[in-house]
């Protein structure tokens, strides 16, 4: 009897695991419930597609926080420079922006995700859209809720590829969660990552800087610094700086109801310079101007300024400093688990045997943003599901093959 499997999810986990399948020789049925594959795929290269980094592996595998040592011989097997390859192979070529991030030079993610599937189509792949899973019937077959009705199938083995619970227009709604913790799987519940925060604003800066962009500022929560940058929003604070703090912040607002984020406002000043700077006389001008003339900050930096620090601390020179060098920020909540890029949760990796098989239901793989960790956005998020997809279809080559 000739080999096959079923992969639920058509993002790039599952399609990874898909290819992987396919190259070794075994029929893939792909269902996703969508009516086309990869939209979250291609809503994350709107802007351009960051589809990696060009960092170390060390560097990069410590982006991976507390998950970092299961998630090792996925990304040792396909690194950052393996999937720049793997991208060459389809045509398209990368480049590393100055950040080093790596981007496609056509910058967006149809052309890749266009070329992709029509390879996978071209080695047999068969898709099925707009089947929802509904998990198992009472025999064990695949349960699905399709155009014509509710369908079953029987598979070898099946590869969970269903996501997370963040961007649930685009198909990862979580809905999958229950169909295994009825079957004795740990899920831990679903939180937010890579998500923007609620701030308790006044109403003169909001008014007067939602929208701006902070940079270039050093953010610090927990035992995470980063440089990078954000932008004010009227409820809060997004953007790449933001998500790259978003777990330990996060975390802390569980723990105590409450976080404070910490920023350096001016990266290229020490506190020594700017104390000496603040210290010198202010003549006749205003302190506004003297402010911008001795530390560089104007506009919504200097916003913040006078949003978190006592009025009084104004009239100490080296006090002021080091409020400059290390501003807290009150952060109150994350943004709704639907904003965020990404989610933390998921079945528990203690779960598996192997990198991606369910212990307790053999033949049954899970991969990709289902299992519980996280990575920040900046290619880490992205070149990791690829990965574990690609080692979730090795596994099912040695499961099916014996």
């Amino acid at each position: 009897m000739s080999k096959s499997a079923v992969v639920i999810g058509g993002g790039p986990a599952g399609l990874m695991a898909a290819e992987i399948l396919l190259n070794n020789g075994i029929g893939v049925d792909l269902y996703d419930a969508m009516p086309s594959l990869g939209r979250k795929f291609l809503m994350a290269g709107k802007s351009g597609l960051n589809l990696t980094h060009s960092e170390s592996m060390p560097q990069f595998l410590g982006r991976l926080g507390d998950k970092a040592a299961v998630l090792t011989p996925a990304l040792t097997a396909f690194d950052n420079q393996a999937l720049r390859d793997w991208a060459q192979g389809l045509g398209v070529e990368t480049f590393v922006g100055s950040s080093g991030r790596v981007f496609p030079k056509e910058m967006k993610a149809a052309p890749l995700l266009r070329a992709w599937l029509s390879r996978l189509r071209a080695a047999g792949l068969k898709t099925h859209t707009r089947h929802r899973w509904l998990g198992w019937t009472a025999t064990g077959a695949l349960r699905f809720q399709s155009p014509d009705g509710y369908i079953t199938k029987e598979s070898q083995a099946v590869i969970l590829a269903l996501g997370g619970a963040s961007w649930p227009q685009l198909g990862s709604d979580g809905s999958w969660r229950p169909w295994l913790v009825e079957m004795g799987i740990e899920v831990a519940p679903f939180r937010p990552s890579n998500s923007g925060f609620d701030v308790r604003w006044s109403e003169h800066f909001r008014n007067r800087f939602a929208g701006e962009p902070v940079k270039p500022v050093i953010l610090s929560a927990g035992e995470i610094t980063r440089s990078g940058e954000f932008v004010v929003t009227e409820t809060g604070v997004e953007g790449s700086g933001i998500y790259a703090v978003s777990a330990p912040l996060r975390d802390e607002i569980a723990a105590t109801g409450g976080a404070v984020l910490t920023l350096d406002l001016t990266p290229d000043r020490s506190v020594q310079r700017l104390a000496a700077d603040l210290g010198r006389s202010t003549g006749s001008g205003s302190f506004a101007n003297h402010l911008r003339k001795a530390t560089g900050l104007t506009g919504v930096k200097a916003g913040l300024l006078r949003e978190c620090v006592p009025a009084d601390m104004f009239k100490h020179p080296a006090m002021l400093a080091s409020w400059i060098k290390a501003l807290p920020l009150p952060i109150q909540s994350p943004r709704p688990l639907a904003e965020a890029i990404s989610t933390a949760g998921g079945l528990s990796f203690d779960a598996l045997t192997g990198q991606s098989q369910i212990t307790a239901l053999p033949g049954v793989f899970v991969t990709g943003e289902m299992l519980d960790w996280e990575a920040p956005t900046g290619g880490y998020l992205l070149t990791t599901c690829m990965a574990h997809g690609r080692a979730a279809g090795e596994e099912v080559v040695k499961y099916l093959k014996g």
